[in-house]
């Protein structure tokens, strides 16, 4: 899995997918992120309970705010790989679901690592009228070489989302794909529908 220092890059992933609304729409998908992790940040840097670590407050942050920009279902769509051709309609919906909370608990984990840092987002340069493209992004921290991370973007009807990050050279979705190859060679999707259950369980 990935490093303590990829980890905390990789989750710039959640913060930069605040619900604009029709703004969403109207803006490219640079701008959109650009505003909104502009925001999300200081957010982050203003409120002392969300430092502290405030485990009910980050989750209500990332449900109203973060989520709604993340394309979960192409997202997990493509960490399933192959075996998503096959799953049932209700394997599919499991899946998305435990991938989903799974996402969102390490989002919460990693809520802190974001405090002093600033970002800069590089100019896209797309087609008219394409609806895919990558977001280029540096994040800055103090004393450290540049984090480069890089958003794919896809536009939908609601506007443009995020289904995968690569930081440093390393896809968040094609990570996942490997690990959960591995458990569905041994015990198909059900396998891994349990493993990401007892995953997102919290240990007694």
């Amino acid at each position: 899995m990935f490093s303590k220092s990829l980890v905390s890059v990789v989750f710039a992933f959640f913060l930069t997918s605040l619900s604009l609304g029709a703004i969403a729409q109207e803006i490219g998908p640079d701008e959109l992120v650009r505003k909104v992790t502009t925001d999300i940040l200081e957010s982050v840097q203003k409120d002392k309970q969300l430092q502290a670590g405030d485990r009910k407050k980050a989750l209500a942050l990332a449900e109203e705010k973060i989520l709604p920009l993340i394309d979960f279902e192409e997202a997990t769509r493509l960490a399933v790989g192959r075996a998503w051709r096959t799953a049932t309609p209700e394997q599919r919906n499991r899946l998305e679901t435990e991938f989903r909370r799974m996402l969102v608990r390490i989002y919460w984990n990693a809520l802190g690592v974001y405090q002093g840092q600033t970002m800069r987002v590089l100019p896209v340069r797309m087609q008219p009228g394409a609806t895919e493209t990558t977001v280029r992004n540096q994040y800055i921290r103090p004393g450290k070489p540049p984090a480069s991370v890089d958003y794919a973007m896809r536009k939908t009807a609601d506007g443009w989302k995020i289904y995968d990050i690569t930081a440093e050279g390393i896809s968040l979705v094609l990570t996942y794909r490997s690990e959960f190859e591995q458990v569905m060679q041994q015990s198909g999707v059900d396998g891994l529908i349990k493993r990401l259950m007892e995953k997102n369980t919290p240990a007694a």
